[in-house]
């Protein structure tokens, strides 16, 4: 290694310290309460800004730290391997999609207002795609953004968006032209402050309890046309510059998770003793260990190749959803066989690893699910049908 990349490694380790010991002291003694009371308080999106722990890569000028991508991705993969998926992907949407949403495609007025906030913690992000009838198939969204004099009149409904309860700023796609199919979303920055925005129940899911996730209501909405985010007509292309990230991001903490659930496995392989023996000492459960450190560090590889073909901007969009497709399934093989490991133990709630798995199942569905992906990564080898 050389003297450069030892400093950069040296660094990424001294901030991933300061992390645990933050997510030790703010978040380990209460994450169990937050998960019954299916919702994180409101006031730990100002203590994590407090710390430097959101939108850590987003510009100085702006109040970010302006550190590498690398320091984003970790923070909350480590969330994740702790087991704190909803936490991890509560602040990934805030500061690994949202955050860069604005600073790539905002205006220099647009980053002044929202970035200083996001990054301090006064202002929760969320993006609203998902619809009750339109989900992975963006053109066939139903909220509409119509144009009213220097004004856009926003009316319909978003379901499943992560941080719903929570944002004070959702970036909304819309139909600007209802007739052009994909060619007619756009982007639109929404105060949620305004008249004519409400927020319907905090979602109910089998897993990721404490993550909220919630139903969003337009009812003559009306924006600023400021509000427009990058060009009117260009949301769907503005949505496929940005998912590739969202994907990777996703990645990355599948596997952090799978080494989670892996670790505390392999403790309880050690304390555990089954017919005389401890549990690792069983041919089964030493074969299936192989299996899944294998699977677990072969993916783990191709998401290292990822981030750094993200850094230096060549990570297409088939690559991403590879890494996506590939990682949340591994995640969700690796939690399945380890809480098969566990035994009864593992269906109750009283073993984290119970919470792995359940937290796992909807990594194959958000950002795009799996069957998405396939279909993605199908067309750049084979094109389109």
């Amino acid at each position: 290694m050389n003297t450069a990349l030892k400093i950069e490694h040296e660094e990424l380790e001294l901030f991933r310290q300061m992390l645990l010991r933050a997510l030790e002291r703010e978040v380990a003694p209460y994450y169990e309460q937050w998960e019954r009371d299916g919702i994180c308080p409101r006031a730990l999106w100002n203590t994590l800004g407090e710390g430097g722990l959101l939108c850590v890569d987003a510009p100085q000028a702006y109040g970010g730290c302006e550190v590498p991508f690398e320091y984003s991705v970790m923070l909350v993969s480590e969330m994740a391997r702790l087991g704190y998926g909803a936490l991890a992907t509560n602040l990934m949407v805030h500061s690994d999609i949202v955050a860069p949403y604005i600073a790539h495609l905002g205006s220099d007025a647009q980053k002044e207002r929202w970035l200083p906030g996001m990054v301090s913690g006064e202002v929760v992000g969320a993006i609203a795609m998902t619809e009750p009838g339109a989900g992975s198939d963006l053109a066939a969204l139903r909220t509409t953004a119509i144009a009213d004099g220097d004004e856009f009149i926003l009316n319909g409904s978003k379901t499943f968006i992560t941080n719903g309860q929570h944002a004070d700023l959702v970036i909304v796609a819309a139909k600007t032209d209802p007739s052009a199919g994909a060619k007619g979303v756009s982007l639109f920055l929404v105060d949620t402050a305004l008249p004519g925005f409400s927020r319907g129940r905090n979602l109910e899911k089998i897993g990721q309890h404490c993550g909220d996730t919630s139903e969003l209501f337009f009812d003559n909405l009306r924006v600023p046309a400021s509000a427009l985010l990058g060009e009117p007509g260009q949301g769907f292309v503005y949505l496929m510059q940005e998912l590739p990230r969202e994907r990777l991001v996703i990645g990355a903490m599948a596997v952090e998770a799978a080494r989670g659930a892996l670790d505390m496995t392999i403790r309880y392989a050690d304390e555990r003793r089954l017919f005389g023996q401890k549990l690792k000492a069983l041919q089964n459960t030493r074969f299936r260990v192989a299996e899944m450190e294998t699977d677990y560090r072969i993916n783990r590889a191709f998401i290292d190749q990822c981030i750094g073909a993200y850094v230096s901007g060549e990570l297409d969009a088939a690559s991403a959803s590879m890494a996506k497709y590939s990682a949340t399934e591994m995640q969700y093989r690796v939690a399945d066989g380890c809480l098969q490991l566990f035994g009864g133990y593992g269906y109750t709630s009283e073993y984290p690893i119970s919470r792995a798995f359940v937290d796992a199942r909807v990594q194959r569905i958000y950002g795009g699910t799996s069957e998405v992906m396939k279909e993605v990564i199908a067309r750049s080898v084979l094109g389109r049908d």
